[in-house]
């Protein structure tokens, strides 16, 4: 199928791991510039009144545009251990998050100073939790002209445009609630199914 360009992503969307998962190489994209209010530095999580956006704020470039792999992370508003505390608070009773909290909290601990150092390794940890081994490499120029191209298409903004992406329901937390929410952050599904949310990502892609 070739390569499929991808955005950087915070704890990015299940459709996001779907391409990881997709295609044989992948390209994420660093050279654009950054765009906001998307999953490069926003995720969605299903809380206790429904779901929930969980933004990491960026400093202010001295320029208008900014490449992506320069947008720094901002401290205002003590906002990691406001993210680590919805987590805890979302997902402290779902199956498997006693068994992977060691993992995520000293990324709500320590200090990244750019945000694509900071997403990237996420996204590897969260890979190998999933036992997912996707062939990775990051954009060296941007190039608009591009086969499969999702850093847009995979976006907050939109409702998902994408007839590989199948979305099958799984069990949450909070479903009598609301009902099944698809298409949340890849931790959603970790802390929900554990090892076997590999085998749900495997299912939502059509084949």
């Amino acid at each position: 199928m070739g390569t499929v360009f991808l955005s950087t992503t915070y704890l990015g969307p299940i459709q996001y791991y779907c391409k990881l998962l997709q295609f044989p190489n992948v390209e994420i994209e660093r050279e654009e510039n950054f765009v906001k209010q998307t999953y490069r530095n926003r995720c969605v999580i299903a809380a206790a009144n429904g779901p929930l956006i969980l933004s990491v704020p960026t400093e202010k470039p001295e320029t208008i545009k900014c490449r992506t792999k320069d947008i720094r992370i901002s401290d205002h508003g003590n906002w990691r251990h406001l993210h680590w505390n919805a987590l805890v608070s979302a997902y402290s009773t779902s199956p498997f998050f006693i068994y992977y909290q060691d993992d995520f909290a000293p990324f709500f601990e320590k200090k990244f100073t750019f945000l694509f150092d900071f997403n990237e390794e996420l996204r590897k940890l969260i890979c190998s939790l999933l036992d997912m081994e996707p062939t990775v490499s990051y954009t060296k120029r941007y190039n608009a002209e591009v086969l499969h191209d999702f850093r847009e298409k995979i976006s907050p903004k939109s409702p998902v445009k994408d007839l590989d992406f199948v979305p099958v329901s799984y069990y949450q937390v909070f479903r009598e609630k609301y009902g099944f929410l698809s298409n949340l952050s890849i931790v959603d599904l970790l802390f929900n199914m554990g090892p076997e949310g590999l085998l749900v990502l495997q299912q939502s892609i059509r084949k």
